[in-house]
């Protein structure tokens, strides 16, 4: 990633900011509020961007959305347009289905106070 990394949540428009800030976007979704993984089905690379889609699979573990731990599993399709530059990561729009995601844990996002 590049030093000046930026991550868009396309749906709620929420940024993460350098390195550091994408990591920790990261370990949230993947290691805190769920047990994830990203499944891979397609990657495509050319003149300076790159696309992914797959799905985010895992158990819900923790907090999410104002949503308590469910312990319910989800399998939800994502796709990453990536802007490259010089192989580095300069941004990343991600692009989550939002309502599969709360209809497969069977809640609403909640407000957080």
């Amino acid at each position: 990633m590049a030093d000046d990394v930026v991550f868009t949540h396309m749906a709620s428009g929420d940024e993460h900011n350098g390195p550091d800030g994408v990591g920790k976007m990261l370990h949230y979704m993947y290691q805190v509020a769920f047990d994830a993984d990203a499944e891979f089905t397609n990657l495509v690379v050319a003149d300076g961007k790159a696309v992914l889609e797959g799905y985010f699979a895992g158990k819900h573990i923790g907090e999410f959305a104002g949503i308590p731990a469910t312990g319910k599993n989800v399998r939800v399709p994502i796709c990453i347009v990536y802007d490259l530059d010089n192989d580095r990561i300069r941004r990343g729009r991600v692009y989550m289905e939002m309502p599969v995601m709360f209809a497969q844990l069977g809640e609403q996002p909640r407000a957080v106070e």
